[in-house]
């Protein structure tokens, strides 16, 4: 009888440990399709609230067609969403004075203006021309570059 006893209590520890198991398995699998599931979601919602760059331009050069271009790729990724800050720099303080019926610069810079896209020049670049700041491209400093460099996701020079 004893025997007969301790058997049926194995056999009860042992149906017992299996559903157990069984229960536990199918709690990991549901936890595990759970996670999955707000996973997809959260993916789903990071597409449809698409993180856009800030994107940096430095423009150094005094070509009317590289000029023209630098704001033509500013105002393009405005459309794409991103936000544009503008640093002329060097030459680039020229841009103003380098319009032309080929190449369009100053339209082309107020449209960046007018989207939201800021433009800075290098004060010292405008002493050593003789020039100044204007309201579309204020006098700025280094530190104002630092601060596109350091807070842009890329960074772009013309």
């Amino acid at each position: 009888m004893k025997n007969l006893f301790i058997g049926c209590f194995v056999v009860s520890l042992i149906l017992v440990g299996s559903i157990g198991l069984f229960t536990y398995a199918q709690q990991s699998t549901k936890s595990e399709t759970e996670k999955q599931e707000r996973k997809k979601e959260a993916d789903e919602k990071t597409q449809t609230n698409k993180i856009h760059m800030k994107i940096g331009i430095v423009v150094y050069s005094n070509d009317p067609e590289t000029v023209w271009n630098a704001f033509r790729f500013g105002n393009f990724a405005m459309k794409q969403g991103d936000s544009v800050k503008v640093f002329l720099l060097a030459k680039g303080v020229e841009c103003e004075s380098l319009d032309s019926d080929k190449f369009k610069i100053k339209e082309q810079m107020q449209s960046l203006a007018d989207g939201g896209g800021r433009i800075y020049a290098c004060g010292t670049c405008l002493n050593i021309r003789h020039s100044a700041g204007t309201k579309l491209c204020p006098l700025s400093t280094m530190k104002d570059l630092y601060e596109i460099v350091n807070e842009s996701d890329k960074v772009v020079t013309f």
